[in-house]
């Protein structure tokens, strides 16, 4: 039986151990909140990210990160910017032979790396793979129908992991586009605060589709500039996500768009999308990547330009050929 550690007890994190679990590996489900592991151990649940989805019985959560050294695979789970930090308080605990599967979506702040090369940096030498797609946790953890993209550079390895991970309703389409599956998972964040705006302002579903569609055209030309290929942004970690991410309020960067719009409080909705736009503006500067809607998220929520100007601008742009 393979083991194999979640780095991260969120939502996300308990519902990739509820997978992985299902799938018949033994899991260890971390997190660094010892109160919260204590709490998953005497409930049988994340009772704060997950209320009502009993933990299978092969998930061990536990605060301890030595308790991870005998992981064949390790699974992270936290937040991109907060990425780099574990994975480097991983490095005397991790085997020598374990492979990392990141399945946090965003790009660092300051340097504007993507997970895959933080993880190349923090920790040479250990294979690497990515986990992206269209994923609400409740759902996962449920076991509703869910498809997603586990990238790796190489074919063979991605199609290893999936057949790792992949139950009746958790399928992984493996790919050996990484670079795409990462730049789509960390736009779409950004693109569905812009959709969620559109809705708190009440612009309407044409308006909607409208940029949903050019956002598509920006992440792929992101990707194409870093290496991705344009094919990987119309599958599940491109289209699929955006698609998913930009309709509904149970996305948190959706809702934090329709609270920005709507001017409702969103101090507790500081997403992966808000700590990402900047670094998606950067790293497409450094690309010469035009990403006008990406650029008009990243004045509102950390520049504090008006709405409406932005709105102008896109909307006075020149007009030219699909």
């Amino acid at each position: 039986m393979t083991t194999i550690g979640i780095v991260g007890a969120g939502a996300w994190g308990t519902a990739l151990a509820q997978v992985a679990a299902a799938a018949g590996n033994n899991t260890r489900l971390w997190g660094r909140d010892q109160e919260l592991i204590d709490t998953m151990i005497q409930a049988g649940q994340n009772v704060r990210y997950l209320p009502d989805v009993p933990l299978l019985p092969e998930i061990a959560p536990t605060a301890l990160m030595t308790d991870l050294a005998d992981c064949d695979l390790l699974v992270i789970v936290v937040p991109a910017q907060a990425t780099r930090a574990i994975l480097a308080a991983l490095r005397p605990v991790i085997r020598n032979n374990a492979a990392l599967l990141l399945a946090a979506k965003g790009v660092e702040q300051k340097t504007l790396a993507l997970m895959s090369e933080v993880a190349a940096q923090e920790l040479p030498g250990h294979s690497c793979a990515v986990l992206s797609g269209p994923t609400f946790a409740g759902e996962v953890a449920r076991g509703l129908p869910t498809a997603v993209t586990l990238a790796s550079a190489t074919l063979t390895r991605a199609e290893a992991l999936a057949a790792q991970l992949g139950t009746r309703s958790f399928r992984p389409y493996a790919s050996d586009d990484p670079i795409g599956a990462e730049i789509g998972g960390a736009v779409k964040n950004v693109l569905a605060i812009a959709c969620g705006i559109v809705e708190g302002l009440g612009l309407g579903e044409n308006a909607r589709s409208a940029l949903i569609t050019r956002g598509l055209a920006e992440v792929t030309r992101l990707a194409v500039a870093k290496g991705g290929r344009p094919a990987t942004l119309m599958g599940l970690s491109g289209l699929g996500d955006i698609t998913l991410s930009c309709t509904s309020r149970q996305s948190r960067n959706f809702s934090l768009g329709y609270c920005v719009a709507s001017g409702e409080s969103r101090s507790s909705l500081l997403t992966e999308g808000y700590y990402s736009a900047p670094a998606v503006l950067g790293l497409a500067k450094s690309l010469n990547v035009e990403m006008p809607i990406c650029e008009a998220v990243h004045a509102v929520l950390h520049e504090g330009a008006a709405l409406a100007p932005q709105i102008e601008r896109l909307l006075s742009r020149p007009l030219r050929n699909e």
